[in-house]
């Protein structure tokens, strides 16, 4: 799935996404680590995994978007 990053903080490496339909969705420092990533600015485009559905929805990895 396709968002676009939204808030980050690099001391908790946690943050929220906007999935295209605009509903803001956190993350955690566990779903930030599994991407390898080592910074995330606002408007980057990035690739989620998730879990879950509906308000029970969770990131569980967050990396930046590649064609």
């Amino acid at each position: 799935m396709h968002a676009t990053a939204y808030t980050y903080d690099a001391d908790s490496r946690s943050g929220q996404v906007l999935l295209d339909d605009g509903t803001p969705v956190p993350f955690d420092a566990p779903a930030f680590d599994a991407g390898g990533l080592r910074l995330l600015r606002p408007g980057q485009r990035v690739r989620v995994e998730t879990e879950g559905e509906g308000t029970a929805l969770r990131i569980t990895l967050v990396t930046l978007q590649t064609f």
